[in-house]
């Protein structure tokens, strides 16, 4: 069974289509702005947005597949991740999730989806009373991912919760991607419940994006600001070997003894694949999940340190200007 937590998760673009401009003109004052959305008033200027997303996402995949590739050839994943961050902020701009009003002159929101093909994101269909039984049955066969019916009296806070939901969804094709540069001891780790949930709201509180690593263990993290954390993780049951590891990289009696047990950690594969300088650097140790099963550690890292520094969600956000209706 693979990891409830996703291993890999970013912010993506959400579009909204509608004939209704004033509606969207709502929906662009309140949906949060850390969110990056699109909005569409036109069928065909959101078709031509959406004409060549799934190439969009195959090129971006192709890109996850070659850094595999090169793990798997020897090339660590840290230095390449980090690449990627920096040289990649196309990324934030594939579509995450669609959302559709049912009622359009000459089509209707399910034609509009129908149409995506290929296309993995995420679809929400807005419905009106008369269309919610075409919605129901939609959604029983795995059309649509949700409907939200329009005549709700909280439909703002009912559509911006199946948003975020959407939003932490795991990308099946992702995960199964990463998940081979995981060890089995590990992905059953990480799904023990108190585990992922603990992660998840971890990363939630402190990460826009953020991949989950085998080698080391741990997840590389990227804030709001584009601020790099690592988040080592260390099973308890291999403390002494990290500890054993200390010891062999010169670290003192004292801090293999704290590590053995479970007192702080020890960056040390960090310092290796990124090149490092300076001493190993070391940090407290606090429990992850259920007592006794995983220790964790966090690690900043500064911009002057990584291959590349990473591109901030905040600045592509900021280049992307007014919500305004983009076929007005």
């Amino acid at each position: 069974m693979a990891p409830t937590i996703p291993l890999f998760q970013r912010p993506g673009s959400i579009l909204f289509l509608d004939d209704d401009p004033d509606y969207l003109d709502m929906l662009g004052m309140v949906v949060p702005d850390q969110w990056h959305i699109e909005l569409y008033s036109r069928p065909a200027g959101f078709a031509e947005r959406m004409r060549q997303e799934t190439a969009r996402e195959e090129a971006d995949a192709a890109i996850h597949r070659h850094m595999i590739e090169r793990w798997r050839q020897g090339q660590p994943l840290l230095p390449q991740i980090l690449r990627y961050w920096a040289n990649t902020p196309s990324r934030y701009r594939l579509v995450k999730t669609c959302v559709v009003d049912y009622a359009m002159p000459g089509t209707n929101g399910l034609q509009v989806l129908s149409s995506l093909l290929d296309w993995h994101g995420s679809r929400v269909l807005l419905t009106g009373q008369a269309d919610e039984q075409v919605a129901v049955q939609a959604f029983n066969n795995n059309l649509i991912d949700q409907f939200v019916p329009k005549q709700a009296p909280d439909i703002t806070h009912h559509l911006l919760g199946v948003l975020r939901k959407m939003a932490q969804a795991v990308d099946v094709r992702l995960n199964t991607l990463w998940g081979v540069a995981l060890k089995p001891a590990q992905q059953s780790i990480l799904q023990e419940p108190s585990v992922s949930q603990a992660l998840l709201a971890h990363a939630e509180q402190h990460w826009v994006e953020y991949i989950v690593l085998g080698e080391p263990f741990g997840l590389l993290g990227l804030t709001h600001a584009g601020e790099c954390h690592w988040l080592q993780l260390e099973p308890t049951v291999g403390l002494s070997d990290l500890a054993e590891l200390a010891s062999s990289v010169g670290l003192g009696v004292d801090v293999v003894q704290s590590i053995e047990r479970g007192q702080q950690l020890a960056a040390i594969e960090l310092h290796q694949q990124l090149g490092l300088p300076g001493p190993i650097r070391l940090a407290p140790a606090q429990p992850i999940g259920r007592a006794g099963t995983l220790q964790a550690a966090t690690f900043a890292l500064s911009a002057a340190e990584l291959p590349q520094a990473p591109e901030a969600y905040s600045h592509f956000l900021s280049a992307q200007g007014a919500r305004v209706i983009q076929d007005p």
